[in-house]
């Protein structure tokens, strides 16, 4: 393998300090054995900056240079600061502080609280939104869900800003922000909500950042006292940055400058909550002497992916742009990237699954591959559209793995199991470490096929058979690896937030994507009021939008699909049109300001790709005569709450059929037909192969497998023995 891309599940530590250095590309070992005054890293998508970074934080422990309790290293996410952890750790740097800002921070604050302040540290208040809610009450305001939900954001955007409720109607007209609600109401429900947060005697997320800069402000001996504990301090994805965090990092710091920070400016995509690159592109200014790195060789991606995303970047502007990296790919050529036009949403979501489900019988895991859309709810119809394909799927932005109750559950059986060792009937006829762990697991939940739907009982066993396949692994790379041996091994990585990863096609926004990488990514609803996003008016926001279809296409490793729709609904007027940031660099475009852009030589058509799709007209509800749009009504051919005629017995027959098939088929009940399809057979009782293939998610596959049975059950006969007639 490359040198940033997969090392093994259990890599062996390093046996020295040049050891670490093995493997490393010129510009990582440059970064890595930079260890004095400021550095900076300029880290293209996929060029391995988390590798160099981990390797420069344990080259310098190794060699002795640096002390383990000496080094802070911030992020933004858990998870990321879990792997960063999971990776020194690795490396024989066990002991490095990998924190996000915020908890960095809240563990200073807890500390020094009662010495600088007296007394227990204000309660921190996890939920704010309902605080801001009776804030607005106080004030009058009457705020909707999603309103309240964006006044909570404005005021997260005020106080990373460091911005007061008394400046925020002219920091909104400064900033060109686009305000949910009257600058100054939301000034005012922010007033009220700091003076409730006092009243009450608690602070929020934001205050945890605000009060530790307050305290080491103030006392400059707990000041000094923290700089005294931290000599060296390395900061991740410091394009993301906010006012109120760069402040912070000033104070840790002082008057020194051992600081390694690593960016890019074209992955800036989170400004709505205040992160700017600015600190990253200004670092050379503040720091003169600063050795720069670039990283430029992309491990990750094909060289047709690599040569998309250098072409969204060539037709940016702007201050981020003009500091854009030129990626180059080290991987060997693969497949180009596939543009499909599709009539309409539900058609780009099923054509979706279909060449997913291909690509899983091709030997792509289902892991291995992500959907990514603009906005979270894009992500139904491609629920459904995965659940009628037979497709495992799951949404990201679920809890982290090792919070799960499920996997403490076992984290318990397991480590009493392995305190019993031969004593445990469960094991008695558990040869080898794998068939310890599916036996007490399965008390748990645990079965050896999946159970049926794509609810909670489903997420509980995923999580379960993630802990089975990390105890095949590790058995393989350690044949005489105890049970004991396993526990310590997840108490280490529950320790790291160092996760296995859960099987099934990844849903997810654009934005939770950023830092996450498959073998194959789908990136679709690529229309223009979609991407860009529709409520991005000035070009610094368009140039955002462009910087997230960027994020979104260096996700891919090796298959890439971008994918639009001309109509919302089937039969819907066709008027949209595909992003303008694919102009020139899709077939049959041309670039922008060289004229309208050429025709669709050279996209694929939806129809064409899925074989014998014919276009269809718009769906209509056959109760009330109203046009359908959404998908669960469109299956069953009716508004939801127009009055049903479903054959009720006939239903559950057709359930009791699916189960059995199910179980034949050994997959989940879904993947026969979804209850919206076994409604809607029930409601409109076919009695011929062409009203059946009438319905919505009775394909052309389904109804040559299942159809002789669906149409027996619904003409009242029994079904049984039917390949033996056949």
């Amino acid at each position: 393998m490359t040198a940033a891309t997969h090392s093994t599940l259990f890599p062996q530590v390093p046996v020295s300090a040049d050891a670490v250095l093995d493997g490393l590309d010129p510009e990582q070992r440059e970064v890595a054995t930079a260890l004095a005054g400021p550095v900076c890293v300029l880290a293209g998508a996929g060029t391995g900056k988390t590798r160099a970074i981990t390797h420069r934080i344990a080259y310098g422990v190794r060699a002795g240079i640096i002390q383990p309790a000496s080094v802070l290293a911030v992020t933004f996410t858990n998870r990321a600061a879990g792997e960063m952890r999971g990776r020194l750790r690795q490396l024989g740097a066990g002991g490095v502080q990998a924190r996000t800002f915020h908890s960095a921070a809240l563990r200073q604050l807890q500390y020094f609280w009662p010495k600088a302040v007296g007394g227990e540290l204000p309660r921190l208040l996890e939920r704010k939104i309902q605080l801001v809610a009776e804030a607005a009450a106080r004030c009058r305001f009457r705020l909707d869900r999603n309103e309240l939900r964006d006044v909570t954001s404005e005021i997260e955007w005020a106080k990373v800003t460091q911005t007061v409720p008394a400046d925020y109607p002219a920091a909104v007209a400064k900033s060109l922000r686009d305000a949910p609600r009257d600058p100054a109401e939301i000034g005012q429900i922010y007033a009220m909500y700091e003076q409730l947060k006092r009243d009450r005697s608690v602070i929020d997320f934001e205050d945890v950042l605000l009060l530790t800069v307050g305290i080491l402000q103030d006392r400059h001996d707990i000041a000094d006292q923290i700089r005294r504990q931290y000599q060296h301090f390395v900061v991740d994805e410091y394009q993301d940055v906010s006012p109120l965090q760069q402040r912070l990092l000033e104070l840790w710091l002082g008057d020194r400058d051992s600081l390694c920070v690593v960016g890019d400016a074209s992955q800036t995509i989170y400004s709505f909550t205040g992160a700017t690159p600015d600190h990253l592109l200004n670092f050379r200014t503040r720091h003169p002497n600063a050795t720069v790195v670039k990283l430029v060789r992309d491990y990750r991606s094909t060289p047709q992916v690599v040569h998309l995303a250098n072409g969204l970047l060539s037709q940016a502007r702007g201050r981020a742009a003009e500091h854009r990296l030129e990626l180059v790919s080290q991987r060997d050529p693969g497949p180009d990237p596939a543009y499909t036009e599709y009539a309409d949403e539900p058609a780009e979501a099923e054509g979706t699954a279909r060449r997913i489900r291909d690509l899983i019988a091709a030997g792509v895991p289902a892991g291995e591959i992500a959907v990514l859309y603009r906005v979270n709810a894009q992500s139904e119809v491609y629920e459904q559209a995965l659940a009628d394909a037979g497709v495992p799927y799951q949404l990201r932005g679920a809890e982290r793995f090792f919070e799960r109750a499920e996997v403490r559950e076992a984290g318990v059986a397991l480590r009493g199991a392995a305190r019993a060792g031969g004593n445990d009937p469960l094991l008695d006829d558990a040869g080898d470490l794998a068939s310890q762990v599916r036996a007490v697991l399965s008390t748990k939940g645990w079965t050896s096929e999946p159970p049926a739907g794509s609810g909670a009982v489903r997420d509980r066993w995923e999580s379960l058979a993630s802990l089975v396949r990390l105890a095949e692994d590790f058995a393989r790379v350690k044949p005489e690896a105890t049970l004991a041996d396993l526990v310590a091994e997840l108490d280490e990585r529950a320790a790291a937030q160092h996760a296995p990863t859960v099987q099934g096609v990844t849903l997810a926004s654009l934005h939770s994507a950023k830092g996450l990488e498959w073998d194959a990514v789908f990136l679709v609803g690529l229309t223009e009021g979609m991407m860009p996003i529709t409520y991005a008016k000035t070009d610094e926001q368009v140039e955002e939008e462009r910087r997230l279809l960027y994020v979104g296409v260096t996700r891919a490793r090796l298959h890439l699909s971008l994918s639009w729709a001309l109509s919302r609904s089937p039969g819907g007027r066709a008027s949209r049109r595909p992003t303008r940031f694919l102009a020139g660099l899709r077939p049959g475009s041309t670039a922008p300001g060289a004229g309208r852009a050429g025709g669709a030589g050279g996209v694929e058509r939806g129809a064409a790709a899925g074989g014998r799709r014919k276009r269809r007209g718009p769906v209509v509800c056959r109760v009330c005569g109203k046009t359908l749009t959404d998908a669960g009504e469109m299956k069953l051919m009716r508004c939801e709450d127009c009055p049903s005629d479903m054959d009720e017995a006939l239903y559950e027959r057709l359930r009791e059929w699916r189960s059995e098939q199910a179980k034949e088929l050994g997959q989940p009940a879904y993947c026969v037909f979804t209850d919206k399809t076994l409604m809607a057979i029930a409601e409109a009782v076919p009695g011929s192969e062409g009203e059946l293939a009438g319905i919505s998610g009775v394909g052309g596959r389904k109804l040559e497998r299942f159809g002789t049975d669906v149409l027996a059950i619904c003409a009242g006969q029994e079904v049984g023995g039917g390949d033996e007639e056949d």
